[in-house]
């Protein structure tokens, strides 16, 4: 007699059936409601069928008393819903693939700063099967907290800390922001000056870290406040400076004080000098750089959230390409680059 060890699993299935496990979760469960191709259910069933899938009695019992609620964190008063924020689109990811899972979604919202890293705010996350959390920085102790509890959780972006204990769901900043570089360099710039915040975050470590790959003698500027002068972006180019490369965050502030100070000292891209941003700045200018796939990275943050609340074998930190950007704004060095 076989042994359950022997016996088929959802991961066969979904291997056969050419679906993720999450999905012959679904299907299996008979949850209604979901909206799912019939084609990919009657698959799943099949391959069910002709394999003598027999669920697991505990495993069962386990699933019942889920509630299908997964939790959404993102340490604001409220959640962001302008398209043009840059979290809107891992907010459209997320609503996407909760609803193909046929997982309902509790926002958790109405606390901010302090408050919201505070223990309290972040235990009430509890009441969903599992959460997700995406910020700039981790509430260290109360994250640690779930984390030793076993609570599944995932943060939509890269995390170091904890000792690397988080799992995630991010954007391959460094090879991005090496490509960046590389391609600068191609254009003949030699002399290349990255602007970012002075704030401190895996994401801003990684893009400083892929930038300095490629151009090692790149001069690093750290923003002191919201605006810089007129006075100071031309001492740049006097110093022979040929490209600006910009660190892209959520608040965008780099990219703006850099936009400004051009515009205030009337040099003009790619004409006078180059720029690149790394990332997608706000607005619609075509700025050279690299696309962060936010709406993907809802989306893979969700599955990754489920298969570890279904305690199915996944990969539990998992970064994205981001595709470059050419733009418009980053052109060939001029000749006094190379004298």
């Amino acid at each position: 007699m076989p042994s359950r060890r022997d016996m088929p699993r959802q991961a066969d299935i979904a291997r056969i059936a050419g679906v993720s496990q999450a999905t012959v979760s679904v299907v299996l469960g008979g949850r209604s409601g979901v909206r799912m191709a019939e084609s990919t259910r009657r698959r799943v069933l099949e391959v069910a069928e002709n394999l003598g899938y027999v669920p697991h009695p505990v495993a069962t019992r386990l699933a019942s008393a889920r509630s299908n609620m997964l939790g959404l964190y993102t340490f604001r008063a409220t959640f962001p819903m302008e398209v043009a924020d840059s979290y809107y689109p891992i907010l459209v990811g997320v609503e996407e693939e909760a609803a193909a899972l046929g997982q309902d979604l509790i926002l958790f919202t109405g606390l901010s700063g302090a408050e919201a890293s505070g223990e309290a705010a972040i235990r009430r996350t509890r009441v969903a099967d599992g959460c997700l959390f995406f910020g700039r920085h981790v509430p260290e102790e109360p994250i640690a907290k779930l984390v030793d509890s076993g609570f599944p959780l995932v943060y939509i972006g890269r995390r170091e800390e904890l000792g690397g204990r988080i799992p995630y769901v991010g954007a391959d900043y460094v090879a991005a922001s090496a490509e960046v570089a590389t391609r600068l360099a191609g254009l003949g710039h030699r002399n290349l000056l990255y602007v970012r915040e002075a704030d401190e975050a895996p994401s801003s470590a990684d893009r400083e870290r892929g930038l300095r790959q490629a151009a090692p003698d790149a001069r690093i500027v750290r923003l002191d406040g919201p605006a810089l002068t007129t006075d100071t972006v031309r001492g740049w180019l006097a110093d022979g400076v040929t490209a600006i490369v910009v660190e892209e965050t959520d608040t965008g502030a780099a990219y703006t004080a850099v936009r400004q100070a051009l515009d205030a000292a009337g040099l003009s891209t790619p004409d006078d000098l180059s720029l690149a941003v790394l990332g997608r700045p706000p607005g619609d200018e075509p700025v050279s750089g690299f696309d962060i796939p936010r709406r993907e990275m809802g989306r893979r943050a969700v599955r990754l959230l489920v298969d570890l609340i279904t305690e199915t074998e996944t990969t539990p930190q998992q970064l994205l390409r981001c595709p470059p950007v050419a733009g418009t704004t980053a052109g060939p060095a001029p000749e006094r680059d190379h004298a």
